[in-house]
């Protein structure tokens, strides 16, 4: 993440230092690309209980700006993320380490649903010209809205007090979401443009419930932060 930030940060300086600066038009794009989870929420460790497991995938929305004075404007995103879901080696890995915490002869778990999340997100943005590119800053702030996380069953054996199953249930939530874009666009005519983008969205997550547990031994997720840096290509519909 620093990395991109860090080339944004120099494209940016770089725009500035040969002083172009031209009035920009509002726009409207179309966007898709990759989305990958940062920090706990890509995590796979059993004993950090805000690990998400989540993966990387695929998002897709609508993205633009609206320029109040010059080269100043008001920058929106509206976009669906898919982050995949617990695969085998997930299931395995928790099925040992819980087989270990609670002492059990066996353990099995069961997982279900996927990572679906949309971001409704506003902030100030500013962009800098020359020739037919455009570097495009934003700051913003808004929704994430949380509609599934995978859902864990788990059967133990071996443990005379824990003979029913228990559930981590899949959760959802609507909450609030920051962060930070910087993109390219190249104008191919007054009206239409292409670009590239990377944008970083942090929220705290929603709340996550535990059914059927008469011990808490082991792992204990409550929470589920959401971080996701995504790099997406769009087509941009430029006017006044």
């Amino acid at each position: 993440m620093k990395r991109y930030f860090t080339i944004i940060t120099f494209a940016a300086l770089l725009f500035t230092s040969l002083n172009v600066s031209a009035q920009v038009k509002s726009y409207i794009s179309l966007f898709g690309g990759m989305s990958n989870p940062q920090g706990n929420y890509g995590s796979t460790s059993y004993s950090n209980n805000q690990s998400g497991f989540a993966k990387k995938g695929v998002t897709f929305g609508i993205d633009g700006a609206v320029y109040v004075y010059k080269n100043l404007g008001i920058g929106y995103t509206f976009s669906f993320q898919d982050q995949g879901k617990l695969n085998y080696t997930d299931t395995y890995n928790l099925a040992q380490n819980y087989t270990t915490s609670y002492n059990a002869t066996s353990t099995t778990v069961n997982a279900y649903d996927r990572f679906h999340n949309f971001n409704l997100m506003v902030g100030p943005q500013y962009s800098f010209t020359y020739s037919k590119f455009i570097l495009d800053i934003r700051a913003f702030g808004g929704l994430v809205d949380v509609t599934s996380t995978p859902e864990t069953q788990v059967e133990l054996l071996g443990v005379p007090q824990q003979s029913a199953y228990f559930y981590q249930r899949r959760s959802h939530g609507i909450l609030l979401g920051y962060g930070a874009s910087g993109g390219i666009r190249y104008k191919l005519s007054d009206n239409l443009s292409i670009g590239v983008k990377v944008a970083y969205i942090a929220s705290p997550g929603p709340k996550v419930t535990t059914d059927g547990r008469t011990e808490n031994l082991g792992r204990y997720v409550t929470s589920l932060p959401v971080n996701e840096l995504q790099t997406t290509l769009g087509l941009s519909l430029n006017f006044k």
